[in-house]
């Protein structure tokens, strides 16, 4: 029997709908779990029994190859409809599609019954970041350590220690937690605040919590065989920002309301970067720098 359920990320609404059963994967989304909503729900996600469509008769738009272990996403267009089909990594074959609706609102996932929650997790999180692209939020590439009430984003390349380095804001501050180590949620709001949020998307760390803090820095890490930080400037921490954000550069017009949202951020909220060892240290001056 299929099921509905609504949730809240980032204070946006999505809606799952799935056979019951299939729920019991997704503890991810458990805590962002909300009663049926009253209010718009931006993305509804349906998971269809039937085979995976074909992108024969679509037009190739773009493949996105990542890193090697990472998955690959070839994306196709037909009339008002996209179509998405994703590998587990760079190099396998398709795993599972999504037909989504030309503004990312509506999608119909495909998933392989063997890896379901992968397929959920990879249509959630990418057509979240599309879908509420124009509403002013930006899902980042980051782990996000909150002290003090106050967040602190830390960006780079897959491999360059942003967990690692989460982990020794941990050892050296006991009130130190971490908010999200993959892909938090950052939303820009009318009154000049900056919050980030945790998300039901946190890479290899389980760490799915309906929290958020404002946003006090954003850090680009870089391993150096010492420690050292300095605030960047607006045209240096752009290429960083950019790169830390989920969208499409094939689509003009979602890349305008991104570039806009990252326009507004690097006025708020300062971009250090941190050249850093794998030791608390590293974490002690970048929270004494960056809190000042």
């Amino acid at each position: 029997m299929m099921n509905t359920r609504y949730y809240c990320v980032a204070d946006h609404l999505m809606a799952i709908t799935a056979p019951e059963k299939a729920f019991e994967v997704l503890s991810n989304y458990a805590p962002f779990e909300i009663p049926e909503p009253t209010g718009e729900v931006l993305l509804h996600i349906s998971v269809s029994k039937e085979d995976r469509p074909s992108s024969d008769s679509w037009e190739h738009v773009y493949t996105d190859r990542s890193d090697e272990d990472m998955p690959r996403i070839e994306m196709y267009r037909r009339e008002e409809e996209w179509l998405l089909c994703v590998s587990v990594y760079r190099d396998a074959p398709i795993d599972c599609a999504m037909r989504c609706s030309a503004d990312w609102h509506e999608v119909t996932l495909y998933p392989n019954p063997e890896n379901f929650r992968f397929a959920v997790d990879n249509a959630a999180m990418l057509t979240f970041a599309f879908a509420t692209a124009d509403r002013q939020t930006l899902l980042f590439h980051s782990s996000v350590t909150v002290r003090e009430g106050k967040a602190y984003m830390f960006l780079g390349h897959s491999g360059t220690g942003k967990s690692t380095h989460s982990r020794q804001w941990l050892t050296a501050f006991e009130d130190a937690w971490l908010l999200n180590d993959d892909n938090p949620a950052v939303r820009l709001l009318e009154n000049g605040e900056v919050w980030v949020y945790g998300t039901p998307w946190s890479g290899k760390t389980a760490c799915y919590k309906n929290e958020k803090a404002l946003v006090q820095a954003l850090v680009q890490l870089a391993q150096a065989p010492e420690n050292k930080i300095a605030r960047l400037r607006m045209t240096q921490a752009y290429p960083y920002i950019l790169a830390s954000v989920s969208g499409l550069k094939v689509l003009p017009q979602m890349m305008d309301r991104l570039y806009e949202s990252i326009a507004k951020l690097l006025e708020i909220s300062p971009v250090y970067r941190l050249e850093c060892l794998p030791e608390p240290s590293a974490a002690q001056l970048c929270a004494q720098t960056c809190s000042l």
